[in-house]
């Protein structure tokens, strides 16, 4: 576990890590070791002159002193290790998913990330702060205790020996019957949970329907399923607890009954004896607290596992040898790109020149939206190349990329901040007067001047709090803060009433003026002033050309357009 731990942390955090381990053990090998003063203690309490105990007391006493300084710091080491560790895997985990494609994060892996971002990290890195530390004294300081006992009497000693190889099987045995457990508990966990949240989400469409009651049964169901195996899993635990107390249990009566029975012969003293007694005793404790720090570090385990598997999955590379272009025009060369089974883009080649417009009409699941995010490098492509500047993207270097990019999404997610803050994130060093001037070129004054703290309006989590109209306009604001010279529009105004309809056409003209501009557009009026229109299907170019020429050759354009424009005339 300690080498999933290192290399879940990184090679920087390694020498903190062992550090911490070594002081651990030698503050458990201490622990052991004072307990073998009693020895001298009782040898001379018992014996003919009680006053002699003083000089081995007071031994006694600094050594359980050393003992109990060892312990605080030791224990302060590792908390100071948890903390930086969390921090450092905080860190390491977000640059990691930061690099991650786009189209890695599926909806289940979006709410498995937050669940191991959540507890999971926290859980993983209480090894450090909370468990550790128990863990080491109740393995070191028994052996230290059975050395101690065979020094003074080897044949107790043995006895007392004889009980590790019982104790490791029990916690081997008892661990892999959790550890199934445990797997099973975490899959119907999350079988419930999404359920849970489907059934929530479901709410509309199931009372349409009046299909409440068989919805509720499938959750039902999963819940039973969460009961059931947590049940196995208590069950499989409880077997290594009764198991363990079972072995340190009779091992205890043994050593009695054996050092009683060299007593009365002889061959032990008095006070010998009690203090073997008394060292057995002091092992009971850390070897019973073994099954319960058992449990809690395989379901630390299991979350390092889930944490190690993700920080394993493969970013998109980084050019060594990254190449920046000087021009921003766009060309794709002979690409094919697939999702799982399904080739989205197959063979495709296009070329935008810099300052033009270019517009991609099609029908859904044509592959207009995958054509941004491939210029955007959300994915690399299967075959050929994206060019921006004649230049490969992969050989461009991410940050730079990005820099040169501004993408408006459809669906537009805000952070719960204000708008100003919002804004900003396209240029954060941006001054208060180029913050005004973006927004104002956004059409964002009027929404700004009717809210209560205006620009410092606080927009809740994802924009809540404004409609969807003006969460658009303050995308566009961000995205003329930022100032990139390419533009990628996707389906900006498909969801959006004719007021903030018009409002957003405003800023997005702004936003493409003098830019090489690739938009994605259901509403074709946004499509007439491109400089140019390629029609979309299946990953090919069925139509390219102009607007106006478009419609004079007929064809699929033509029928689309005319579709497109039917309710507007009626």
């Amino acid at each position: 576990m300690i080498r999933m731990l290192l290399r879940v942390l990184g090679h920087s955090y390694a020498r903190p890590v062992r550090r911490t381990i070594v002081l651990m053990t030698i503050t458990a090998i201490a622990e052991g070791l004072s307990y073998a003063l009693l020895v001298p203690v009782l040898r001379a309490l018992f014996g003919a002159e009680p006053d002699a105990a003083r000089t081995p007391l007071v031994v006694f006493g600094v050594a359980v002193a050393g003992y109990a300084v060892l312990r605080y710091l030791s224990d302060l080491s590792g908390f100071r290790a948890g903390t930086t560790l969390l921090r450092g895997v905080y860190h390491r985990l977000g640059d990691h998913l930061a690099r991650l494609p786009i189209g890695w994060y599926t909806a289940d892996r979006i709410g498995e990330i937050s669940v191991l971002a959540g507890r999971g990290v926290l859980q993983a890195m209480s090894v450090i702060a909370h468990q550790l530390s128990p863990l080491v004294s109740a393995t070191v300081t028994p052996l230290t205790v059975i050395g101690v006992m065979l020094v003074f009497d080897w044949r107790l000693g043995l006895a007392a020996l004889a009980a590790v190889p019982l104790v490791v099987l029990i916690q081997i045995r008892s661990g892999r019957a959790m550890a199934a457990g445990d797997a099973e508990r975490h899959a119907r966990d999350q079988e419930a949970a999404g359920r849970v949240v489907e059934y929530l989400q479901a709410q509309p469409v199931l009372r349409a329907g009046g299909r409440t009651a068989e919805r509720f049964g499938m959750l039902d169901d999963a819940l039973r399923g969460v009961e059931r195996a947590a049940r196995r899993s208590t069950l499989s635990a409880l077997t290594g607890v009764v198991g363990l107390t079972l072995v340190v249990q009779t091992t205890f009566t043994a050593l009695l009954a054996l050092g009683a029975y060299f007593a009365l012969g002889g061959d032990i003293g008095a006070a010998e004896l009690l203090a073997v007694l008394v060292l057995a005793a002091r092992c009971t404790e850390p070897l019973l607290s073994l099954a319960e720090l058992g449990g809690q570090l395989r379901a630390a385990r299991a979350e390092l596992a889930r944490l190690d598997e993700l920080l394993r999955t493969p970013p998109l590379p980084e050019p060594a040898a990254p190449v920046r272009p000087e021009r921003h025009d766009l060309a794709f060369e002979s690409v094919t790109f697939a999702h799982g089974d399904r080739r989205v883009v197959d063979d495709f080649s296009l070329s935008v020149p810099q300052g033009q417009r270019l517009a991609i009409v099609g029908p859904s699941g044509a592959g207009k939206s995958t054509l941004l995010q491939l210029i955007a490098r959300f994915y690399d492509v299967d075959t050929g190349a994206v060019r921006v500047g004649g230049v490969d993207i992969r050989t461009i270097d991410t940050e730079y990329l990005m820099s040169q990019i501004s993408f408006v999404f459809q669906h537009v997610y805000l952070f719960d901040g204000t708008i100003e803050e919002n804004i900003r994130l396209g240029r954060p060093d941006a001054t208060e007067a180029q913050v005004r001037a973006a927004a104002s070129a956004a059409q964002l004054d009027e929404v700004i001047d009717r809210l209560p703290d205006g620009r410092h309006t606080n927009v809740g989590e994802g924009g809540a709090l404004l409609s969807g109209g003006e969460r658009q306009r303050v995308s566009i604001a961000r995205a003329l803060l930022k100032d990139a010279p390419i533009v990628l529009l996707d389906e900006v105004s498909s969801a959006l009433d004719p007021v903030n309809e018009t409002a957003v056409h405003e800023g997005i003209e702004r936003l493409m003026a003098g830019r090489t501009v690739v938009l994605v557009a259901h509403r074709l009026p946004m499509v007439q002033r491109a400089d140019r229109v390629v029609f979309l299907d299946r990953g090919h170019i069925v139509q390219d050309g102009t607007h106006d020429e478009l419609l004079r050759r007929g064809g699929r354009y033509a029928d689309f357009w005319a579709l497109a424009m039917t309710p507007a005339a009626g």
